[in-house]
């Protein structure tokens, strides 16, 4: 367990950092840890709290964070760390080892560097310590002045400790090093002189007096324009000491690294390792052996092949040089005899240009971007082309057709291996492929080398002055590609691989050309390529619908084509109703022994065994989407785990990375995916189940912070290993919003599985969101949850849904239904001994009643709820309680009361996080004073609310606020306003 204050305020554990929930009770944790192991009184954790005058009570939201903090560390095993929140009298003290505290480590850190005699060690200290910060201290809390103080504090020092690691970079004269980590503060802190001084003072003893003085003329007219002042002492005198040369530049130990003639630099003269031929196996010899198809001089350098040094082969073997010493047992020790350089047979009877290419692709449709997309990543200097995509979705097939599209572009001929990377058969050896290509070129069978180093080398001072194009298919490692590169700078090299081969990106400059399914259109094409248009045009609806059902799979498209033209009395939509049935699709995409299943299957087969069962169980994943939390309950491991898997999947294409942290599937490897491990399809669901009730829980939590939990748990709930948390309400918001369609599609395979108990909760959990957003359609997804609800004959249950419901259903204008339902909803509380969810339910049918006109029950309904929520001395509910009654007496014309009502509610502290409450009393307290004559403060109460609201983008209360603003007053920027938030409202319903 980890306490953090040096960034986020989190506590990290081995399963994540536990879901804090809202600013507040951040700030309570930062102020505890501020002062740990001592007790922190009330009245400090208030200041820290509050900025402004604290809420009259300020000690129950204390007292309900502390609650709340306290759970959570239990729930961690805090105990087993040494960690205790606990009170003592009118305080709290939160007693762990300060081991588990960043910032005294930090702290701890520097005191120990500054007690080293060694710089280097300091230094090695001092970068530890500085690790040890994430980003801004104290980020994440509400920012009251004790906090803002003790942040600034932090990062005073932490801006010491930077200064003094390069204090320690200049002791052992690495002065480049110094320079880098002055710079990135330097820029962060314009006005801090010594930052700036310091880093002139690196800048030049590491030779770059230009920069340093830059950087002194950049800084001085920042303060001058800023602030009116000139450079202090510090800045004057590095400019001073720059400007008469002493001490002048100086490597110290950092010698080469410095100096570009120093002895860490890289030598420039001819190497000669092993035999090689100081050409990087390109052919050359450096005593005099020429390969016949290249002349002595090289015509763009003007030098001969033996006189220019160039970089080692990657691969380490790759060289010609090196190669040859292999084959001919040579070992490159001192004294030993030279190898005999690599004789290059000539090329120059060659009847005409080698083409190993297969036909081109039959019924070939679309890809029009790609090709154009291939002809750009072709262009260049010995261009490698890296065309990646799924199984099935015609990586080959695009590479055949743009080489057949450019046979003039490659005058010297065009060479093709299938390396088999995803094949039963496994690949081939390296050396059959080059003996391949090297018979190709015209080399005798007896002059191969027997080598892969060696004939790699002939390969690519074969390929040196040629233009050729080499295409490399179905590659799985870039290890296995990088020796069947060719030496010409002339020559393009297209590979195609269902990985992504970033190893061949970073090696070699691989541009990739991504290939994804085709769009409807084109897959219609390509159904038509094969059965004909006349076909297609007779069924053109059916037709698209095998497109899609298909996937835009090309593989697909094309087995589904055969099984139709082998069969001319079917019809498209007959073999389209086959193919919608889940069950039985894949089986219908295999023909004879190619399909989508097999070419999914030799993908499989490459995987580690956890990438694997990560597949597996995203297959009986119920949404469109998902991210490493959710992979994770799908698969019974944490979020760590899950994004290593999930990394993994996409190498290999199986998964599709949408956004950052956001995944998909194809169609058809879901449905294969499913059929991997069939019998884990209920342990999968309830994992996802669960993940995404306490992921909605700690959202409802952060987005309306302060009131209870809406509804228990079930009996056999089980927690995730780790739960997302959100740093604040918008956060919170937007995954509610991100969600909404997956959480849909989980209830409804909840509700499906007959996991009724888990249905309904997932649809109540996005009540924060509900009432965000109320005219977006929620009724039906309500009326499932009360679907579930009814099926256990849960009265609990029913009652917590039909209050919400009956709300949604008011807020639609369906009244009636409103009440019908809502009338139901205190007695079936009462029954299940629900007492704050009887107060809630009172206070919808209140509401619906006002809207009927029966003012006095409303009333009465209203005040009922009030007392109740006392008594269970709950503040959240009975300030919902009092927000509703303050609506309720305004509408009864008894402003006075209203007013009353609102003010109280507002002294039970709606925190910044509840927007929504806030608004709608704010706009309740401003309509009382207009009724009863305040103009001036009813205006500005209004004019409050409405900004507040748009600020949030709490549309719903915007509209509110600014329509009552609207009856009292004509001026244009409220009416522009209003107009605003309605055209917001509309758009995003």
């Amino acid at each position: 367990m980890e306490f953090r204050l040096l960034g986020t305020v989190s506590v990290d554990t081995f399963t994540g950092p536990l879901p804090l929930g809202p600013a507040k009770r951040r700030s309570l944790l930062a102020a505890l840890l501020l002062s740990a192991n001592t007790p922190v009184s009330i009245a400090r954790l208030t200041d820290s709290l509050w900025d402004d005058t604290p809420p009259l009570h300020a000690r129950s939201v204390i007292q309900g964070h502390v609650s709340r903090l306290r759970a959570l560390l239990v729930g961690a095993d805090a105990g087993a760390y040494g960690v205790e929140l606990v009170t003592l009298g009118d305080a709290y003290v939160l007693r762990l080892p300060e081991t588990l505290l960043d910032s005294q480590r930090f702290e701890e850190l520097l005191t120990l560097a500054r007690g080293q005699r060694s710089p280097a060690d300091a230094v090695l200290m001092l970068k530890e310590a500085l690790s040890l910060w994430q980003g801004p201290a104290l980020s994440g809390a509400f920012a009251g002045r004790p906090l803002q103080a003790a942040a600034h504090s932090l990062e005073e020092s932490r801006l010491a400790t930077v200064e003094q690691l390069a204090c320690a970079y200049t002791a052992l004269g690495e002065h480049n090093r110094a320079a880098s980590v002055l710079r990135a503060e330097a820029v962060a802190h314009p006005m801090r002189e010594s930052l700036a001084a310091a880093l002139m003072t690196a800048l030049y003893r590491a030779g770059r007096q230009s920069e340093a003085l830059d950087w002194f003329h950049r800084t001085r007219r920042l303060l001058a324009d800023e602030l009116g002042i000139d450079p202090g002492h510090e800045l004057a005198d590095a400019y001073a000491l720059i400007l008469r040369g002493d001490p002048g530049p100086d490597a110290g130990r950092e010698g080469g690294r410095n100096a570009p003639d120093g002895r860490g630099a890289t030598a420039r003269g001819p190497v000669r390792a092993g035999g090689g031929d100081g050409n990087g196996g390109r052919g050359g010899s450096g005593n005099g052996t020429v390969p016949a198809a290249r002349p002595v001089a090289d015509p763009r350098t003007g030098t001969d092949g033996g006189s220019t040094a160039q970089p080692a082969d990657p691969t380490g073997g790759g060289g010609a040089g090196t190669g040859v010493g292999t084959g001919v047992g040579t070992t490159g020790a001192p004294g030993a005899a030279p190898p005999r350089p690599l004789p290059v047979p000539s090329l120059a009877g060659e009847p005409h240009p080698t083409d190993l290419l297969p036909r081109a692709p039959r019924g070939f449709q679309g890809r029009t971007a790609e090709l154009a997309a291939l002809t750009r990543a072709a262009a260049g200097e010995a261009p490698v082309c890296l065309v990646t995509g799924p199984a099935g979705v015609g990586k080959t097939a695009l590479a055949l057709q743009w080489a057949h599209r450019n046979p003039a572009a490659f005058p010297d001929g065009r060479l093709f291996a299938d390396l088999r990377g995803f094949s039963d058969t496994g690949e081939p050896a390296l050396i059959e492929v080059l003996r391949e290509f090297l018979l190709a070129l015209g080399v005798a069978p007896r002059r191969i080398p027997e080598s892969v180093a060696a004939a790699a080398a002939l390969f690519r001072a074969l390929t040196d002055r040629r233009r050729l194009l080499v295409i490399l298919d179905n590659a799985r490692h870039s290890a296995t590609v990088r020796p069947l590169l060719p030496g010409g700078t002339d020559c393009v090299t297209l590979v195609t691989s269902r990985h992504r081969l970033e190893g061949l990106i970073a090696s070699d400059a691989a541009r990739p050309v991504p290939l994804d399914v085709l769009e409807p259109p084109d897959g219609t094409a390509l159904l038509a390529g094969v059965l004909g248009e006349d076909r297609v045009l007779a069924e053109p609806v059916a037709a698209r619908r095998l497109a899609e059902l298909c996937g835009g799979l090309p593989l697909a498209l094309r087995v589904t084509a055969a099984r139709l033209a082998g069969r001319p009395t079917w019809t498209l939509a007959g073999l389209a109703d086959e193919l919608a049935d889940e069950r039985s699709r894949l089986t219908y995409l295999d023909v004879d022994d190619t399909g989508v299943s097999a070419a999914l299957r030799l993908t499989v087969q490459q995987l580690p065994q956890d990438a694997v069962h990560q597949l597996a169980r995203l297959g009986h994943h119920p949404g469109s989407h998902f991210d490493p939390y959710t992979a994770a309950a799908l698969a019974g491991t944490d979020p760590v785990v899950a994004t290593a898997a999930l990394e993994r999947l996409a190498a290999a294409h199986l998964v599709t990375e949408t956004a950052p942290g956001r995944w998909v599937l194809h169609d058809l490897v879901r449905l294969y995916a499913r059929g991997m491990d069939p019998e884990g399809g209920s342990e999968a669901l309830t994992g996802v189940l669960d993940h995404y009730i306490a992921t909605a829980l700690a959202a409802a939590d952060t987005a309306e912070p302060g009131g209870e939990p809406c509804f228990v748990l079930p009996e056999d709930y089980h927690r995730p290993v780790a739960v997302r948390d959100f740093v604040d309400r918008a956060a919170a918001m937007h995954w509610l919003a991100a969600e909404r369609d997956d959480l849909a599609l989980a209830a409804d395979a909840a509700r499906t599985a007959g996991f009724h108990d888990r249905a309904w909760r997932i649809i109540l959990l996005q009540w924060p969101q509900v009432v965000w957003r109320v005219r977006d359609n929620w009724s039906p997804l309500l009326e499932l949850a009360l679907d579930s609800a009814r099926a256990h004959d849960d009265a609990y249950a029913e009652s917590r849904v039909i209050t919400l419901l009956g709300w949604v259903l008011a807020e639609e204008g369906r009244t009636a239904e409103a009440v019908a339902l809502l009338e139901r909803s205190p007695g079936l509380a009462r029954q299940a001994g629900d007492r704050l969810g009887e107060t809630t339910a009172l206070i919808n049918l209140a509401v619906v009643l006002t809207e009927q006109g029966d003012l006095e029950t409303a009333l009465e309904g209203c005040e009922r709820a009030v007392a109740l929520a006392r008594e269970e001395q709950d503040a959240h509910t009975e300030m919902l309680a009092l927000q509703h009654l303050a609506r309720m007496q305004l509408a009864a014309n008894r402003p006075h009361e209203a007013l009353e009502s609102a003010r109280t509610a507002l002294d039970l502290g709606p925190e910044h996080e509840e927007i929504a409450r806030r608004v709608l009393l704010l706009t309740t307290s401003g309509e009382a004073r207009l009724a009863l004559g305040e103009e001036n403060d009813g205006i500005r109460l209004l004019d409050r609310a409405a900004g507040e609201a748009e600020r949030a983008g709490y549309d719903e209360g915007a509209v509110r606020a600014l329509q009552a603003l609207l009856r009292v007053t004509a001026e244009p920027e409220y009416r522009k306003r209003y107009e605003e938030a309605v055209r917001r409202l509309t758009d995003d319903g």
